[in-house]
């Protein structure tokens, strides 16, 4: 009988290997400029070129690499950085595993030119797929230069998964933030084919998150400093007035690395607590700094999963310390008396002698007598009279009392119905409609009663509005008399370029000025008393958490977002005619009785059940 058991080729275990390791051309970007960053590199330049998939260029003026360690450093488990076992416990640099350039050079074709500065020539390198091709000795500058081109071309199912060249961009630039808020002694220009896209200097902590971020987040931020025997805790948090729904810039940074830690994210949210408004969250940049043998970094590939020995006692550090400063900025309300307005309390002399205050009154008035010659009735003016006016209905034959209603607001060839779940109610007439609770439309149909949820109604209404104007890119801009800058980062930058035509077929104009800023020039009707601003990024945020790069997933979440926003906010009255124009349009959408997200908004009491009350 054949033996089944068999040594995997090294080709085939370090393909296997690297698709733990190299999942993306972000994840080659981030392990290249870590690389830079332990050897000490003070300019890092990367260069991509569509997207990373044809080329990935990461050039530093670190220490570089002899002509045996280049050699060295593609052999797996080959490493300067640990020496044994309980040097994971005291670790001060990004790498340590030695898997990194192995697992690229197994699915990719790398070109490496280093030098060290004591040499006078360096040394290239060329590696495919895991085979080195040819090394020889090369004129360059003192540093590393790596070129990694066609990632995946040995494995092309891989390579069929990438997303478009916009959310790997976005993943790539992502990458290069997170380093680059840790390291603000250290420049980073990053070029995508030949345009410059990030160019940060050295600056301080606090400049360095402006830079990568928004310059109106200066404004915003908080300063956190705390030593205890357990951690170092230092950073900044925002205020609890710019807190938003969507696009919060939150980072955890644990000695110098990038990581993911929901139940910290909990504890900043506790010390929030009744500060800012239920579903919106702040921008915060935190930096631990902790004893390495109490934390344990070697859990998974990514090195993002970090363990905590002492845990539960940095979570109370980290709530008690942003309350302290909260407190200290006043953002946290006290108790104390209002003296702005206080009236002037003159000094009393006791030699002063007062009388006490003399009545008067009319004895000849007469409250109940209501012709009193003393009473007072408002002339009756006919203004309509006066200047030869007379009511007029809008153009369209309506009115919607300013909210966005109206027979046009959707498209549709639908019938007036609600689907047969529902009951049914073919040719509905509306009787009268009766708002319950600022919240509920209520009116009589065929069947029984009908309630309407009348905030999710306008959402469903807005919604397929403006998946219309997405489908047929019929959107109508308002200009601005005054445009209004939008400040983003790289990464968002990158996907709002992407999607300027969805936000013009919404009626958002925008101009992309470079570096982050977009004009907003105009926006679109309906969205009076709404920041247009904060929308945009609120939406921006929105489409690129959910949507994937799908074309369709992303107009859904564009259009849900601001319908969202847009609609009327539970608990607004309103007229007798708004609530028909309500029910009138959500039963001409596509499907009245729930929302996009699939929450109801139809309900129906039938007749027996309300005879059945009253048994």
């Amino acid at each position: 009988m054949s033996d089944f058991i068999h040594l995997l080729p090294d080709s085939v275990a370090n393909q296997i290997a690297a698709g733990e390791v190299i999942q993306r051309p972000a994840s080659v970007v981030k392990e290249l400029v870590e690389n830079a960053v332990d050897a000490g590199a003070r300019n890092i330049s990367i260069l991509l070129t569509d997207a990373g998939r044809t080329c990935i260029q990461v050039i530093d003026d670190g220490c570089g690499m002899s002509e045996t360690d280049a050699r060295m450093a593609f052999e797996r488990h080959a490493t300067s950085k640990i020496t044994q076992a309980n040097d994971l416990f005291a670790l001060s640099t990004f790498g340590f595993r030695g898997e990194a350039l192995p697992s690229i050079a197994a699915v990719a074709q790398v070109e490496l030119h280093t030098k060290m500065e004591q040499d006078e020539l360096g040394t290239a390198l060329f590696i495919e797929g895991s085979k080195v091709l040819r090394q020889e000795a090369d004129m360059c500058p003192t540093g590393s230069n790596f070129m990694i081109k066609n990632i995946f071309f040995n494995v092309p199912a891989r390579r069929k998964f990438l997303k478009s060249d916009q959310t790997e961009l976005s993943n790539s630039i992502n990458e290069v933030e997170r380093i680059a808020l840790v390291h603000p002694d250290i420049c980073f220009r990053v070029l995508h084919n030949g345009v410059e896209i990030i160019n940060l200097p050295t600056a301080t902590l606090r400049q360095r998150v402006i830079h990568v971020f928004d310059k109106k987040l200066n404004d915003s931020l908080l300063s956190l400093e705390v030593e205890t025997s357990i951690a170092n805790i230092s950073g900044f948090i925002g205020t609890p007035e710019s807190a938003r729904k969507k696009g919060s810039h939150q980072f955890f940074f644990v000695n110098g690395r990038y990581m993911r830690h929901p139940y910290f994210h909990k504890a900043i949210m506790e010390a929030f607590a009744g500060l800012i408004p239920e579903g919106e969250q702040v921008s915060y940049f935190v930096y631990f700094n902790v004893d390495p043998s109490r934390i344990d970094v070697n859990i998974h590939p990514t090195k993002t999963e970090i363990k905590f020995e002492d845990e539960h006692a940095i979570w109370q550090i980290l709530v008690a310390t942003i309350r302290e400063v909260l407190g200290r900025s006043h953002s946290v309300p006290s108790i104390d008396f209002d003296t702005a307005d206080k009236p002037d309390i003159p000094l009393i002399n006791d030699k002063t002698r007062f009388s006490p205050p003399q009545p008067h009154y009319d004895p000849t008035y007469n409250p109940f007598n209501s012709r009193s010659e003393n009473s007072y009735r408002k002339p009756q003016i006919d203004w309509e009279k006066l200047y030869g006016l007379e009511p007029k209905r809008s153009e369209e034959g309506k009115e919607n009392g300013g909210l966005p209603f109206g027979d046009e607001a959707i498209p549709s060839e639908k019938s007036e119905e609600i689907s047969s779940n529902q009951g049914s109610s073919a040719g509905m007439n509306l009787i009268k409609c009766y708002q319950y609770n600022g919240s509920y439309i209520i009116t009589s149909v065929d069947s029984g009663l009908m309630i309407i949820e009348q905030h999710r109604a306008h959402v469903r209404i807005l919604y397929e509005r403006y998946m219309h104007q997405l489908e047929s890119h019929k959107g109508v801009a308002q200009g601005l008399l005054f445009p209004e800058i939008i400040q983003v980062s790289p990464a968002d930058a990158v996907q709002l370029e992407h999607m300027s035509d969805d936000f013009a077929s919404l009626g958002f104009e925008l101009n992309n000025l470079g570096g982050g800023s977009f004009s907003l020039q105009g926006i679109p009707s309906g969205i009076e008393g709404l920041d247009p601003c904060k929308l945009v990024q609120e939406m921006l945020s929105s489409a690129i958490e959910k949507s994937v790069g799908v074309k369709s997933d992303r107009h859904h979440q564009l259009a849900l977002t601001m319908a969202r926003r847009s609609a009327i906010v539970e608990g607004q009255l309103l007229s007798e005619e708004e609530m028909s124009n309500i029910a009138t349009n959500l039963f001409a959408c596509s499907i009245p009785n729930y929302t996009p997200d699939g929450k109801k908004i139809v309900c129906i009491v039938d007749e027996k059940e309300i005879s059945k009350m009253f048994d």
